[in-house]
């Protein structure tokens, strides 16, 4: 701290200095101002000795007050002493005055308990006296059975007895209260004995009965909670011992008969219902009754199902179904049964009631208006019978025996679902109706229509695995339904008549057969969106353990299996309307053409062709499907084209350049396709594609027209994917000898020129020949038999990576299609990634 205070006062030094010559410098700033220094330092020390006194004097002040801290200090440690000593003798006089406090009121409090034990020991004496006194008088009134006074007395008594509770070891209380128990004992007796005579006829001959049991039911009430439950328990049981014989009999004891057992109760409870009134509405009589009955009733219809030799008869089963529903509602709207009348969701609301009315098991399940909630918990547990409404539920509590039996109803549902199928398929037209406004045909409407209702009529019934049985029996049907719709699509020639003609596989289609494609593609989508709302449906409204199982995607799958299918045949039907024209391009002289004119009538055939089918095509399939058609054709169509090149005879340069030309005219013919069609959504990736398809063809094209000298450069340059047999083959189009050819040939080879890979559009078609192979057979050979594979070479290597690549139907048709244009993107994409 020192050493900071030398260090500050350096600093002030410093800076002290510092202005001190400044204000020297100011103060004389000539020599001539020197002669006033004497009077400057005669007013400094004049100011220094005034500081010095200053400072001397406050000396002195500080002093003299650490004395006078000092005595005021002594003085305060004086005052607390004097005042502890206060503290303390207050402290000491309130210990006597307590002493003398307890001193006074000790006699006080000996009398104050003595009044107290005396006060209590005559009102247990009096408690003592009337309980004894009321023992004795309800005594008499058990033995006269005078019910409505005892019952007041037995509460009197009672609340008397709850006095002594600190008394039991007293021999005398002991006494009185095993005469009490007794008396309760001989009370109860009574009552039962005459509660028995209800019923048997006695309440008519005796006209104060009714009264006499109404007032033992008071008497019940005083005594415990047990008695009350036991005498309704005996009621019920005597009630149901003529309903237990009656429908135990051989007679009775059967499903059809189910009606009548809750005709019986219905019957019991409204010619009762005046006798009952003697019970207080608080017991529930009639409530608890109907519980016991539902048990039993449970029990006997679980007997009957389980001891049937045959399967039950499915229009009984329901009926007797339909009735115990029926029953269960009643119940629950009468005593307000916990859960919820179970309802159809909206979307299967029935809109055709030209259903055949003749039937009887469809019309009783026809009226089943509400689904029923599952009977859950544990039914047998009487905890829940005290009081209608406190968590006993009615739904349920019958029918739900009817669930492990429900197999031949499903069974029935698929019969039934299964023979409409057959007769709609019969009766479509596989045409649609001028006017509709939709492209689907109308069995496909009314599958989804009729599953929706049999959805509807078994969801009345049970949301359990019937629902589940019964939602596998739709997924049958459904594919079912794609399997006729995959048959009826047209199939390629077959046996030796067609492959001796070369027509072996191929698909002939009419502008009739392409109509009909494109609504078997609508149909099957429409088909593939309706699968996938019912199974959300389902999974809505069966019981929640099972929403797990509920799947369509299988089904969805064969249904895009459908579409897939469809759109190849389609593009394959026009294919084979283009083999005459791809015929007459080979038949063309293209070798001794004079001149070049206007594109040849193959081409014009070709275009009619499209003409004809595009725009229905067009108008019938979505966007999606469209392009997808289109890829497929132009994929197929390009290629091909490439191939037929090759098996015309020589080809001139005139040839050659009106090949050219007529190649650029079906290039263009491609291109207006989609504005052909009246879709162009897709044009711009579509146009590129076929341009680069067809860019091929004019390669090949522009190489025979190159010179003789440059051939080879001209082929290595525009088709670099080329093999030696082709560029052969390329040679014997020009016209030139084999001697000519062979120079050509060596040079072209020594160059390494050739490829081993075959290119893209004959990839699947010929076979690979490497550039060091011997003289391979004639080339002509080679793509005739590449003409006569399949022509869904492209598609079938699609297919194959797509059945890898994808796990559902849609997917696989996006792979298919993306394989098939050897592209990543494309405009089908969003479809599927939606």
């Amino acid at each position: 701290m020192k050493q900071g205070l030398r260090d500050s006062g350096n600093c002030c030094l410093k800076m002290e200095k510092s202005s001190t010559l400044d204000y020297i410098n100011q103060m004389f700033p000539t020599e001539a101002s020197l002669s006033g220094v004497e009077p400057l330092m005669q007013k400094v020390h004049n100011e220094i000795r005034i500081v010095d006194a200053e400072i001397l004097a406050a000396v002195r002040q500080q002093s003299n007050s650490g004395s006078k801290a000092k005595e005021d200090l002594a003085a305060a440690t004086s005052a607390v002493k004097e005042l502890m000593y206060k503290v303390r003798e207050i402290k000491s006089k309130a210990e006597q005055s307590e002493t003398m406090v307890q001193e006074i009121c000790r006699d006080i409090k000996k009398l104050d308990f003595a009044k107290k034990h005396i006060t209590t020991t005559i009102t247990a004496l009096h408690r003592l006296t009337m309980l004894v006194s009321a023992i004795e008088q309800l005594q008499v009134m058990a033995s006269k059975r005078q019910y409505k006074e005892a019952s007041a007395q037995l509460e009197a008594v009672s609340q008397l007895c709850s006095h002594f509770d600190g008394y039991r070891d007293n021999p005398k209380i002991t006494e009185l209260r095993d005469k009490f128990k007794n008396i309760k004992q001989i009370l109860k007796s009574h009552v039962f004995s005459d509660f028995s005579s209800l019923g048997t006829g006695k309440e008519t001959e005796e006209s104060n009965l009714l009264q006499h049991l109404s007032d033992a039911c008071l008497v019940v009430d005083a005594l415990e909670p047990s008695v009350r439950e036991e005498l309704v328990k005996n009621f019920c049981d005597r009630e149901l011992i003529s309903y237990q014989q009656i429908f135990e009999g051989a007679e009775l004891a059967k499903l059809d008969k189910t009606e009548r057992r809750y005709a019986w109760v219905k019957r019991r409870l409204r010619t009762n219902e005046e006798i009952w009134k003697i019970f207080p509405t608080s017991w529930h009589v009639d409530y608890l009754l109907c519980i016991q009955f539902c048990k039993l009733t449970r029990t006997q219809l679980e007997d009957i199902l389980e001891n049937m030799k045959e399967k039950p008869d499915v229009g009984t089963l329901l009926m007797a179904l339909q009735r115990t529903i029926e029953f269960e509602e009643e119940l629950a709207d009468k005593f307000g049964g916990s859960g919820s009348s179970r309802t159809v969701t909206d979307g299967f609301e029935e809109t055709d009631k030209t259903e055949n009315n003749n039937q009887t098991v469809l019309d009783i399940r026809k009226k089943y208006e509400k689904k029923l909630a599952a009977h859950q918990g544990d039914q047998d547990d009487d905890k829940d019978l005290a009081v209608p409404g406190a968590g006993f539920n009615f739904r349920g509590i019958i029918s739900s025996c009817f669930e492990p039996h429900l197999t031949v109803y499903v069974e029935f549902e698929e019969k039934t679902l299964m023979e409409n199928l057959e007769k709609l398929v019969q009766e479509e037209t596989w045409d649609i109706v001028d006017g509709s406004q939709t492209s689907i045909l109308s069995s496909s409407m009314q599958v989804v229509l009729i599953i929706r209702r049999s959805l509807k009529r078994c969801s009345a019934l049970t949301k359990n695995q019937t629902l589940l049985n019964l939602f596998k029996v739709f997924q049958r049907v459904l594919r079912a339904y794609a399997t006729k719709l995959f048959m009826k699509l047209p199939k390629g020639g077959t046996g030796i008549v067609a492959a001796a003609t070369g027509m072996d596989g191929q698909i002939k289609t009419s502008d009739k057969d392409e109509r009909m494609i494109c609504y078997i593609v609508n149909t099957a989508e429409y088909c593939h969106k309706t699968a996938e709302e019912l199974a959300e449906n389902v999974s809505k409204i069966i019981d929640t353990q099972l929403a797990d199982a509920v799947d369509m995607s299988e089904v969805q799958d064969e249904f895009s299996a459908v579409i897939t299918k469809a759109l190849v045949t389609l593009v394959n039907g026009l294919e084979t309307k283009f083999d005459i024209e791809m015929a007459a391009m080979t038949r063309v002289p293209w070798g001794t053409l004079e001149s070049v004119g206007d594109q040849s009538e193959y081409v014009t055939n070709i275009k009619m062709i499209l003409n004809g089918s595009i725009p229905v095509l067009g108008r019938l399939l979505s966007p999606v499907y469209f392009q997808f058609f289109l890829d497929k054709l132009a994929s197929s169509l390009g290629p091909r084209f490439y191939l037929n090149i090759f098996k015309c005879k020589q080809i001139s340069e005139t040839g050659a350049q009106q090949m050219l030309l007529d190649t650029q005219a079906v290039k263009t013919i491609l291109l207006d396709i989609p504005s052909l069609g009246k879709q162009t959504s897709g044009a711009a990736s579509y146009s590129k594609f076929v341009s680069r398809e067809m860019s091929k063809a004019e390669a090949l094209l522009k190489v025979i027209l190159s010179p003789v000298d440059s051939v080879a450069d001209t082929y290595s340059a525009l088709l670099p994917e080329g093999t030696p047999s082709e560029f052969q083959r390329i040679l014997d189009l020009k016209g030139l000898k084999k001697a000519d050819q062979q120079t050509i040939l060596e040079d072209f080879n020594k160059r390494g020129s050739g490829i081993s890979q075959v290119p893209v559009a004959t990839s699947a078609a010929a076979p690979v020949i490497p550039a060091a192979a011997p003289a391979p057979p004639p080339v002509a050979s080679q793509l005739s038999g590449a003409i006569l594979a399949s022509r869904e070479d492209v598609l079938t290597r699609a297919a194959a990576l797509g059945r890898g690549a994808a796990t559902t139907g849609f997917k696989r048709f996006l792979a298919l299609t993306e394989a098939a244009k050897d592209r990543t993107d494309g405009p089908f994409r969003k479809l599927f990634n939606a």
